[in-house]
């Protein structure tokens, strides 16, 4: 008897050990982006993939039937691509995705490497084919599984991470997909 309950607590300080030194499992989430249209999602234009890893988010994008330039791409609060209304009565297109994620309110539209919103994303260069495979990294994202249920936005004009312009002069929201 006391050899089975040597080997059985023998097992178990080596198996929590193990489990112990095992690296986390990083989280992936990705989405399918619609462009945004007045009415709600419309045609699709691709995928969105973002990875934990040590450099922080990395974001791969197959991008295609887009406006070609640079665009500026961010998390934005809410998970969901609907048209809201806007002050003036007319409809926003994905406007229901709310402001950009801030989880520490900052306020502040500082890019992916500054201390603003924490949704600030690299921007996005759109081939003159319409198309943008990338492999883009957001370095202050430590944990993609807090993005989950949130919209990702590909906005219509290019980032400048500052104000003015408003907002880093994205623009319109032109692409909306909500990660899952």
């Amino acid at each position: 008897m006391p050899r089975i309950l040597l080997a059985y607590f023998t097992l178990v300080s080596f198996t929590a050990a193990a489990l112990v030194a095992a690296p986390a499992i990083a989280a992936t989430v990705r989405t399918t982006l619609h462009v945004a249209t007045p009415a709600g999602p419309g045609a699709e234009v691709g995928t969105a993939t973002i990875n934990d890893s040590p450099q922080g988010a990395m974001i791969t994008l197959d991008l295609h039937g887009l406006p070609p330039g640079q665009r500026g791409m961010h998390v934005h609060e809410n998970g969901s691509c609907a048209a809201s209304t806007g002050p003036d009565g007319k409809p926003v297109p994905a406007g229901a995705a709310g402001g950009h994620y801030d989880p520490a309110r900052t306020g502040r539209h500082m890019g992916p490497e500054g201390p603003g919103h924490l949704g600030d994303l690299p921007r996005v260069d759109v081939a003159t084919d319409g198309t943008a495979r990338e492999h883009l990294k957001a370095p202050r994202i430590k944990d993609v599984s807090m993005l989950k249920g949130r919209a990702l936005i590909l906005h219509a004009g290019g980032d400048t991470y500052s104000e003015p312009p408003p907002l880093g002069g994205g623009g319109a929201r032109f692409a909306c997909g909500v990660l899952e």
